[in-house]
């Protein structure tokens, strides 16, 4: 099968990762590391969130990062990770709440990063429907450590199963906040700054982040001055289940992507 990268055929992130209803869970990381201050700031005050060419290309970069990752070869990844690793040891953002200046590579904000992206991608893909027992859920929790040493945590430093998942959000849940600097996500959304190729899909935006912000912990959506009922979690929930089983009725080559595919035949095999 030649190189498989960090997961492999077997993996339960392989399994996962390729379902397209985990756009929604991508989307809800991102919201996930919004409510971390230093995460928050370290983007917000090194990139323009309102220029269409950054904006985009950064999300090209991102999404880029997290298809190697997850279905490179260990060279690719390694060489992806080195480049993550010198881009965030060589940036700084300032912390007006304690007039520190830290480098984006800081373990709090990394770790974080990391566990608001498995908890999203393991919450959506639950709530949808796709099949996963509470043992695949540790295993795909624990397989991440893998990524966590990407961006030069240690697997110890990051949780290794669903508990210790949700007993490190719940100890971190006092010290999140939304900065009040920072631009509302949801207000952004409804005005995405596009490049103009890609002006079509524009209505989709907003539809995406009402949901992904409807996935989020009650706690969550609260810090983003949202409305938090049990009504909006089973609205977000048979979405997601909807979409999810409406998205099993189109052909594999329009379902998934070619490393998706690439990583199902070898999985089969």
């Amino acid at each position: 099968m030649g190189d498989c990268g960090i997961f492999g055929p077997g993996s339960v992130t392989w399994r996962v990762m390729g379902e397209p209803i985990l756009l929604v869970g991508g989307f809800r990381a991102l919201l996930m590391q919004g409510l971390h201050p230093r995460a928050m700031r370290g983007v917000q005050q090194n990139s323009d969130f309102l220029d269409p060419a950054e904006a985009w290309s950064r999300f090209v970069r991102t999404t880029e990062f997290v298809r190697v990752r997850t279905y490179g070869t260990r060279a690719e990844v390694a060489k992806a990770a080195r480049r993550v690793r010198r881009i965030h040891a060589s940036l700084t953002a300032f912390d007006p709440d304690t007039g520190e200046r830290y480098r984006l590579d800081d373990p709090d904000a990394l770790r974080w990063v990391h566990v608001g992206e498995v908890d999203s991608y393991l919450s959506v893909a639950r709530r949808a429907g796709v099949p996963l027992s509470d043992e695949d859920a540790d295993r795909f929790v624990a397989e991440w450590r893998r990524a966590a040493q990407l961006v030069g945590l240690r697997r110890g430093d990051v949780p290794g199963s669903v508990a210790e998942l949700r007993d490190y959000i719940e100890a971190q849940r006092p010290g999140l906040y939304l900065v009040p600097e920072a631009v509302h996500p949801l207000r952004l959304s409804l005005n995405a700054p596009l490049p103009l190729k890609l002006t079509p899909l524009k209505p989709a935006f907003p539809l995406i982040m009402v949901l992904a912000f409807a996935t989020l912990p009650r706690w969550a959506r609260r810090l983003y001055h949202l409305p938090a009922t049990p009504v909006g979690d089973l609205w977000a929930t048979m979405t997601l289940k909807t979409l999810h089983q409406g998205l099993r009725f189109l052909p594999d080559q329009l379902r998934y992507s070619p490393d998706a595919r690439r990583a199902r035949a070898m999985t089969a095999a």
